[in-house]
């Protein structure tokens, strides 16, 4: 799918890689209905790109995300392009993570993006076209030791994003599944960034990921992972996940420090 001329919801647009894939699709001549709660910020990102619309939302909810599919809708004149980049980092022994947070988590990162495609669906079928694009992670294919809740909503939008797919494979509705490695945004803070340099974690430019998911738009993918080794290690952790047990117990006691002394 060519994105020129697409009209394009993308949560999540205020944040460190939304702000960069919303100015890269603006480029490329979309029609842009910028998604965040954080409605200061989203209004800077719209000002700088002319003819987008700001939708400031709150997406932790289904009366929320059905609010703002509505109004993105009407403000594009249909939708043919859902980006669901909107996503709650947490790092942290699972003994210490909070139960509220959780909740949040599972309500940001895997229900808004099932909530906001099952708003938009009816009227995508309507005209048998578009696509739904899930950001997902690497993490949703290996779960990360002390990324635990982040990894469980992870696999589970991948699990979605699969089903979904298989659900219309006899219409002209796609469903892409993006997964990339970690990425350099303020959604890793300062503890991740130190237990990253401790572990000698790969880490990718949030402008280099923002490429590769405009151009797995562009080529149709049904899903890509990015990042090497990290993307063969998915695919032996589908076959052999006790050595990926082994190859990442060293890093997961060192991880452990920084995830109780943070």
């Amino acid at each position: 799918m060519e994105v020129k001329n697409k009209r394009v919801i993308l949560t999540g647009a205020a944040g460190g890689m939304g702000r960069i894939l919303a100015a890269a699709l603006h480029a490329k001549g979309a029609k842009l209905a910028l998604v965040d709660a954080n409605a200061d910020a989203l209004h800077q990102v719209a000002a700088q790109l002319e003819g987008s619309y700001p939708v400031a939302g709150d997406l932790s909810s289904a009366e929320g995300c059905r609010i703002v599919a509505e109004e993105c809708s009407e403000l594009l004149g249909g939708i043919d392009l859902l980006i669901n980049l909107a996503g709650i980092n947490s790092f942290s022994a699972y003994e210490d993570e909070n139960p509220d947070k959780l909740e949040l988590m599972m309500r940001v990162n895997l229900l808004a993006p099932m909530w906001l495609a099952r708003a938009i669906l009816p009227s995508l079928l309507e005209q048998n076209s578009g696509r739904i694009v899930n950001v997902g992670s690497i993490f949703g294919s290996i779960g990360f030791a002390y990324f635990t809740a982040y990894s469980t909503t992870k696999f589970g939008l991948r699990g979605f994003s699969e089903a979904l797919r298989r659900e219309l494979a006899d219409t002209n509705i796609k469903v892409t599944y993006i997964a990339p490695r970690a990425v350099k945004t303020p959604m890793n803070n300062d503890v991740i960034m130190q237990m990253g340099e401790a572990t000698n974690m790969n880490m990718d430019a949030p402008e280099d990921v923002v490429k590769k998911i405009i151009a797995a738009i562009n080529n149709d993918r049904k899903d890509i992972y990015f990042g090497f080794p990290e993307a063969l290690f998915v695919r032996i952790n589908v076959l052999f996940p006790r050595l990926v047990d082994k190859a990442l117990a060293a890093q997961n006691r060192i991880a452990r420090k920084f995830a109780k002394n943070k």
